[in-house]
């Protein structure tokens, strides 16, 4: 299998080095980047299968990165770090189109663990059961990850919100728990962690859904969320 490269923008000398070398013990290559503006830049111009990503450092912070990643390349994965506490800053890079968040200090083990499942979700590592998904207003192709709106218009897909409209399609009709979407699309024991991502990912789709209703993608108190493509008929 080909060796997957990592990005580890971080600004601790003694973090970035303990996070690279238990990368690279596990099997994978590394491009470290020590500041905002050294992240930046190689996150949108190297090629890269993942950025670990601080928010927190000196230059450009990591929402900034985060942002402008989003925009050149919408499908990359990027994990953020975060210090105890800072769930406001969670949160907003969640919304801005994080994969998952890592808590500091955090172990080894479960930094690699994260770093696997997101890899997994990617779709050059699992192909999607589903190519496409019609909707009242367009179709999502689920294997470019893009969205193409019956006025022409297109919008694109992370691997994570692809990944969840994946497995909310395959269950359309149906409400589909937080619980049940922790352990099915972000591979997470949903016991074993408190965490808003669920709802932050639905609001994301809802948007590019153009689902104003809500009525594509609702909300049934108690249960979960219910995938309707075609609420108008």
């Amino acid at each position: 299998m080909t060796r997957r490269t990592i990005l580890v923008v971080e600004d601790d000398p003694a973090i970035r080095r303990g996070v690279m070398d238990a990368l690279e013990f596990d099997g994978f290559d590394v491009i470290e980047a020590p500041d905002g503006h050294v992240g930046m830049q190689r996150a949108i111009r190297s090629n890269v299968d993942l950025v670990l990503l601080d928010l927190v450092m000196p230059g450009p912070s990591g929402l900034e990165i985060l942002q402008e990643v989003r925009k050149s390349r919408p499908t990359l994965p990027v994990i953020i770090l975060t210090a105890r506490g800072e769930e406001s800053d969670r949160v907003a890079g969640l919304t801005l189109g994080a994969d998952d968040y890592v808590v500091k200090p955090f172990s080894v083990r479960e930094l690699l663990a994260r770093v696997g499942a997101v890899l997994r979700r990617s779709a050059a590592e699992r192909p999607l059961d589903t190519a496409e998904v019609a909707f009242d207003g367009g179709t999502a192709d689920l294997e470019r990850r893009r969205i193409r709106y019956d006025d022409g218009a297109t919008a694109e897909l992370s691997a994570r919100e692809s990944a969840l409209l994946r497995y909310l399609a395959l269950h359309q009709g149906r409400p589909v728990s937080r619980q049940e979407l922790l352990s099915k699309v972000w591979r997470l024991n949903p016991n074993a962690v408190e965490t808003r991502t669920v709802d932050v990912h639905i609001a994301r789709l809802r948007g590019k859904l153009r689902d104003q209703g809500p009525s594509i993608l609702t909300t049934v108190r108690g249960r979960g969320y219910v995938f309707d493509p075609s609420p108008s008929t």
